[in-house]
């Protein structure tokens, strides 16, 4: 890759990175203010309103960071390079296909919530399924949303796109700390209003792209008949890359589902009847706010990393396939993977090192109690296991579908949800709730083995001499990283020591563990160090061609 992309895929790293990051804290301070307004185990309200949230946010995952981008670009770039007014018939065509699809699914599942609700809105699952009903708007919102971010992103715009999630964290903020504490004492009615505030946040994130997309040149032309073939080229690439990139977000669906089902209801029976038998029910009230509160630790990494990553990369990606040359496509690919393992690697260290302080210090508030904070540091410090695997896999997934194959990532991913759904049936009554982060955990990694090895077949060779250097440099700054943190970890004091105390403590431990990484991977004369902050600028222009060299052998 010439050093001007080079520069380009950095600040376009660096300015989606940043207003990832961004989200990512607003977030943070979000689910702060939740955690002490619906504790996590409190009446199951906390667990009704992750689980509702999770289809339409499934939607922004699969679409937003995922199989509608990873379908429609190659094909937009291929339209707009025959005529740019064909890329934006191809755009037009498909806003207005999404917005009509998405509609019938919202009726039909505004349908099926009216009838759960006459059949169980008596039950505990009245809350669930009143609030699902809240929440499904923002899938129709959120899906446009990301459709015009894709556009964006393919014309190589990424600042309103990487800004643009902003308006949830805001909107959910808002709610939580301003609106519902005074509207309310009721956690149910609590819980309503941040869906509703969910819901506006999608509204506004669809209207904040739409003034720089006009900038881009665009015009809505609708043209089914000019753009159908685009259209369906798009629409038959989605199912089997949806199933590929989406993996990981439906085996933490499934967590969650087993988890609400699974838990023994508040102040109910705690086993159930079973082939004439009783029992116990393996889960808590709660499980489900756990698994929402680990998945949103270790999302930290692989939004500012892994997504960010794959988001820069994919577009060059898809260039270098277009033009047939599989051995830079082969190189960048590499580069990307030794810059996920690179920063993915001691994030994830560093979540598990760092997972009760981290808690007790943002959630132990208000209804987040003490034993709160073990629950979900168990689960934080499970997933964040994995989160290298979390961020290699969108990265690999887009390298199978820049060079057209889609069918293998879809399998493997299929097989990734079986190994998911065993290792939480063996481990489930033994291991309680931590068995559903660790089985994730495990299907993460080994779906990461299975591409890497799938795709040397099927493009050519990874350099992996030059990966395996990366990843032993890694460990060792790791490792590194982690005696620092582990020595500092020692002057964290207790719960009962002043908040000050603690966080002056955690600042200390993330501060000492990320000088230490930093310094080892200076001594290591690790490349990745001198791509991603500008270190040795007269060598920066063989970095890639170094990969290249490697992707030969």
């Amino acid at each position: 890759m010439p050093d001007s992309e080079h520069r380009k895929m950095a600040r376009g790293f660096w300015a989606t990175s940043i207003g990832t990051l961004a989200s990512r804290g607003l977030g943070v301070a979000r689910d702060v203010v939740t955690a002490a307004l619906l504790g996590l185990g409190q009446g199951g309200v906390m667990d009704a309103l992750v689980v509702a949230f999770r289809l339409p946010n499934l939607s922004r995952r699969i679409f937003g960071e995922g199989a509608l981008a990873a379908s429609f670009l190659p094909v937009f770039a291929a339209e707009r390079s025959r005529d740019p007014q064909a890329g934006w018939r191809l755009l037009s065509t498909l806003l207005a296909t999404l917005a009509v699809g998405l509609t019938g699914l919202l009726l039909a599942g505004e349908a099926v919530c009216f009838l759960a609700w006459w059949l169980w809105g008596d039950t505990s699952y009245a809350n669930l399924i009143g609030l699902s009903a809240v929440l499904l708007p923002y899938m129709l919102l959120v899906c446009l949303a990301a459709q015009v971010s894709a556009a964006l992103q393919g014309m190589m715009r990424f600042r309103a796109a990487a800004l643009a999630p902003l308006a949830l964290n805001l909107c959910w903020l808002a709610a939580a700390w301003l609106v519902a504490p005074r509207l309310s004492d009721d956690p149910a009615v609590r819980a309503y209003v941040i869906a509703v505030a969910i819901v506006v946040a999608g509204a506004l994130q669809l209207a904040v792209q739409v003034p720089a997309l006009l900038r881009a040149g665009f015009r809505w032309q609708l043209d089914w008949r000019a753009a159908s073939p685009a259209v369906r080229q798009v629409g038959r690439a989605m199912l089997p890359i949806a199933l590929g990139l989406a993996v990981t977000q439906l085996n933490t669906l499934l967590d969650s589902v087993i988890a609400i089902v699974l838990a023994a209801p508040p102040g109910g029976e705690r086993s159930i009847g079973w082939l004439g038998g009783a029992v116990r029910y393996p889960l808590e009230t709660g499980a489900a706010a756990a698994i929402y509160y680990g998945e949103r630790f270790y999302q930290v990494p692989v939004g500012v990393l892994g997504i960010a990553l794959a988001t820069v990369i994919y577009p060059l990606l898809a260039r270098h396939a277009a033009h047939g040359n599989r051995k830079q496509l082969t190189a960048d690919l590499a580069l990307g993977l030794r810059l996920v393992w690179f920063t993915a690697l001691p994030a994830g260290v560093g979540i598990v090192l760092l997972a009760e302080p981290l808690v007790r210090v943002l959630f132990q508030h208000g209804a987040f109690t003490a034993d709160d904070t073990r629950r979900a540091a168990a689960m934080i410090a499970c997933y964040a296991s994995a989160a290298w695997a979390y961020c290699a896999l969108p990265l690999l997934v887009r390298g199978f579908y820049a060079i057209g194959e889609r069918g293998t990532p879809a399998r493997i991913g299929v097989v990734a949800v079986g190994i998911n759904l065993a290792a939480t049936a063996a481990l489930l009554w033994p291991l309680g709730e931590r068995a559903l982060a660790i089985s994730t955990a495990v299907a993460a990694s080994l779906q990461v083995a299975l591409l890497g090895a799938a795709f040397s077949r099927v493009a050519g060779p990874l350099p992996w001499r030059t990966l395996a250097r990366t990843a032993g440099q890694g460990v060792v700054a790791t490792a590194a990283m982690a005696a620092i943190v582990l020595l500092i970890e020692r002057l964290i004091p207790e719960a009962a020591a002043s908040l000050a105390e603690q966080v002056f403590a955690l600042i200390l431990a993330i501060g000492g563990g990320l000088v230490a990484y930093l310094t080892a991977a200076r001594l290591l004369r690790m490349r990745e160090l001198e791509l991603l902050f500008g270190a040795w600028p007269a060598r920066r222009q063989n970095i890639s061609a170094a990969s290249g060299t490697e992707a030969a052998r």
